[in-house]
């Protein structure tokens, strides 16, 4: 054990004579080593803030302040206007400084002053620019002048190069929407869901609450938008995740999985040794600020906008902890190890020694040990991760009874502390054998639940490496969104295949210190396993009813869709529409998840995708006969409604979250509203989600074409819908990854995905010179 080795550096006995000391030096180095790696973190904390502190200027732009004012002054001249005798008067310094020296400070004061005053009018000149989103509406070759001026001024004030969180500062904040307009977009989002009866009912009570309650909750929200960095957020991540008390598995968290074709690597211990490796290397880069900026590409392709970085911020070292009424995100500054699960026995494994980061190699060899640990689990342990897959109420209640002191306090937070969790599963994954289409399907239902007790679901994120060298990942939901994850994950990937790579025989590269100390055995005093079972069937019966079927389409990507001039979000978004009529004979509340990172500490937003744009061409393909004329030009339309309904979710003119802080003000004002309450209970039977791939970069598909990633995906979020999340990969390619439920007998993944998928194929032809036919049921071309 670390502590225990670290503990003999010191050993003294009381002798006749007087007290004899023994110094252990190679401990003491190892201490010292330590201290410098702390020491190191602390001095680059603080030039960051620096750094940052003056973006969009540098520390040095300072000298060329203090210079030209001092060279101003040397030419008799009086920049400041006769400031600097005013601070001259009131420096404390004309006793022990002469009048030259006197005016010498009151020079560089003047500078500093002068300086700190422009980085601000920098920085709200930066923040203007970047309100401005007209940008996302135009088209290609039409270009406005105004738009022409606005990227060529992003291009002057974005010249330096900046650390992560370096545009935090500068975002705007999100804006409150009129509360008139969305209504009006509300009204327009559900006329395709609703008979005429209902839309007139529903029309009623949205005038009736905009001209009553409305108003008074609207000025509310407003003053909170003034006062907060963002209005919506806290409240979402409060009221939306941490309050909910049913399971976070299934229902919250979500997966992410390994490469489709390719393995690096069969060796279990070296696969963990490289990913720990990647993902602490991922970690350096985040606490040095040295990872870049995500940031979005304009029309004009050299020009980039910044996207909102604080999610970064609780990537490592985080886990969520119950609590009676609400749960809370528990944040530590730094973590030396991380805590590995292997057949029922929990371990933390110390990752750095004397302030150095252990090789992969040295990693495979720890991991390694565990894995030939043939000690058993004692007594309540093998399951107790089933903890945090149940009901957060009883969880809670275990937590504050059994683990608030002595031995089980020392072993969670061993867990609770640990820069992220690892399974070592004891299971194969991936596609493989004879079927390889339903072994992706258990692969991905392992990944969202495993065994229900295998995985500590609180942790920030999990990682899963499997008995034949697959790996992949399970993240919790409320401190971020997928592609703050995904981001991490295509780092990871890309670090392990490519950049440490493995020998021929598939263990990790480098050299193994075999003094390590071995990984510590956690221990822990379980007196009752009953609500260990209590949990574990409640997490059993919510895994099992999840159906979970993925399917990597292969006849085509993004390339030839957009060689349709057609938008590939908007496409697949609009074949799933129609893939969604066929298979319930109509239309359901769709949710499409859009950033809203253009803001300061921006989430997401709601894009409705059934419109009545795409509403209007399924009933249209849905008649015995049509002409391919209109077929097209209905896709057009509904395509170009929907990108405009994204680009407006993006830029702060969404729907869904501003009725959800009006909602939340009228229970805190205590008034209820019957327009707001069924607005929010409206299931959403068909949620769907794009995963981005953020850095093509890091994976060269021409010469490695197998290196594929296969994306991830989540549980459904109505018990009678569809979750759909779908990857676009390269030119070629997009991955689908849909769940429901068995005790739902109207959906069935498989046929759903194979209609969606189908009626890909055929819509595509719709924009090329070929004649069809269309049937009832299928297209022909």
């Amino acid at each position: 054990m670390a502590e225990a080795h670290q503990a003999v550096a010191f050993q003294f006995t009381i002798t006749p004579e007087g007290i004899d000391l023994q110094l252990s030096y190679q401990a003491l180095n190892q201490i010292y080593l330590s201290g410098v790696r702390s020491w190191k973190k602390r001095v680059s904390r603080i030039r960051n803030r620096v750094i940052k502190g003056v973006f969009p200027a540098s520390p040095s732009s300072w000298l060329f302040v203090a210079i030209g004012i001092l060279a101003t002054m040397y030419m008799q001249s009086d920049p400041s206007m006769g400031l600097i005798a005013k601070i001259q008067q009131h420096l404390p310094l004309h006793v022990s400084l002469s009048a030259q020296g006197q005016t010498m400070v009151s020079a560089l004061v003047f500078s500093t002053l002068l300086w700190l005053s422009l980085i601000l009018a920098l920085r709200f000149c930066l923040k203007l620019l970047l309100s401005y989103h007209q940008w996302m509406f135009e088209q290609h070759g039409r270009i406005s002048n105004t738009t022409k001026v606005w990227v060529t001024l992003v291009r002057l004030f974005s010249s330096r190069k900046p650390l992560l969180y370096s545009y935090q500062t500068s975002l705007p904040h999100l804006p409150v929407p009129p509360i008139k307009d969305t209504l009006s977009r509300y009204l327009e989002s559900v006329r395709p869901l609703l008979t005429d009866p209902e839309f007139k009912r529903m029309t009623d009570l949205a005038n009736h609450f905009e001209s009553n309650l409305g108003n008074r909750l609207q000025r509310y929200l407003k003053l909170k938008a003034l006062w907060a960095t963002n209005y919506v957020s806290d409240w979402w991540e409060e009221y939306i995740y941490l309050r909910s008390r049913s399971p976070i598995m299934v229902n919250s968290n979500y997966y992410g999985m390994d490469f489709l074709y390719v393995t690096p690597t069969p060796v279990q211990a070296a696969r963990a040794g490289n990913t720990i490796t990647a993902l602490l290397l991922y970690r350096r880069k985040v606490n040095r600020e040295e990872l870049k900026p995500v940031r979005r590409h304009t029309l004009l392709q050299s020009t980039v906008i910044p996207l909102c970085a604080a999610q970064c911020e609780r990537m490592f070292n985080t886990t969520r902890t119950p609590g009676t009424e609400t749960d809370v995100l528990q944040h530590w500054q730094d973590s030396e190890f991380v805590a590995v699960y292997h057949k029922g026995r929990f371990f933390r494994l110390w990752v750095y020694r004397a302030g150095r980061l252990l090789s992969p190699r040295e990693l495979e060899y720890q991991i390694q040990r565990i894995l030939d640990d043939t000690s058993p689990p004692l007594p309540g342990e093998e399951r107790l991760g089933a903890l945090t897959a149940g009901d957060r109420i009883p969880w809670a209640q275990m937590r504050k009874q059994y683990f608030s002191s002595g031995v089980n306090r020392r072993s969670l937070d061993a867990i609770e502390r640990a820069a992220f969790f690892i399974t070592l599963d004891d299971e194969e994954q991936g596609m493989r054998g004879d079927d390889p289409a339903g072994n992706l399907d258990r692969y991905a239902k392992s990944l969202l639940h495993g065994k229900c007790y295998d995985r500590w679901f609180d942790k920030s994120f999990s990682i899963v490496i499997y008995k034949n060298g697959k790996s992949g990942l399970n993240a919790e939901h409320s401190w971020a969104d997928a592609p703050t994850v995904a981001h991490l994950w295509e780092y990871t990937l890309a670090t392990d295949a490519f950049h440490l790579g493995y020998t021929e025989d598939g263990h990790c590269k480098g050299e193994v210190d075999r003094s390590l100390p071995h990984p510590q055995r956690l221990v822990w005093d379980i007196p009752s396993e009953a609500q260990v079972c209590t949990s574990l069937a409640v997490a059993q019966a919510l895994a099992d009813d999840v159906d979970c079927h993925v399917f990597p389409f292969r006849e085509f990507g993004k390339g030839r869709i957009k060689k349709c001039r057609i938008s590939p979000d908007a496409f697949i978004q609009i074949s799933l529409q129609l893939a969604y009529y066929r298979d319930r004979g109509g239309f359901c509340l769709t949710y499409e998840a859009s950033m809203t990172r253009l803001f300061r500490e921006g989430r997401t937003e709601t894009v409705r995708s059934c419109s009545n744009q795409s509403s209007n061409h399924t009933l249209h393909l849905s008649t015995p006969q049509t002409v391919k004329e209109q077929c097209r030009r209905l896709f057009r339309v509904a395509s170009e409604k929907h990108q405009n309904l994204y680009r407006m979710a993006m830029t702060g003119a969404g729907i869904d979250r501003h009725l959800f802080c009006l909602y939340v003000v009228s229970k805190y004002l205590g008034v209820e509203s019957p327009f707001l309450k069924e607005v929010l209970s409206e299931p959403w039977r068909l949620s769907t989600s794009q995963t981005p791939v953020q850095q093509m970069e890091l994976f060269d598909l021409k010469n490695n074409p197998d290196y594929i990633s296969l994306g991830g995906g989540f549980g459904p979020v109505a018990d009678d819908g569809y979750g759909v999340s779908y990857i676009i990969v390269g030119e070629d390619m997009i991955n689908f990854h849909v769940s429901s439920k068995h005790s739902c007998s109207e959906t069935v993944n498989k046929a759903f995905t194979i209609e969606a998928t189908e009626l890909m194929s055929c819509v595509v032809p719709l924009f090329s010179d070929f004649s069809f036919v269309f049937t009832h049921h299928s297209l022909q071309v």
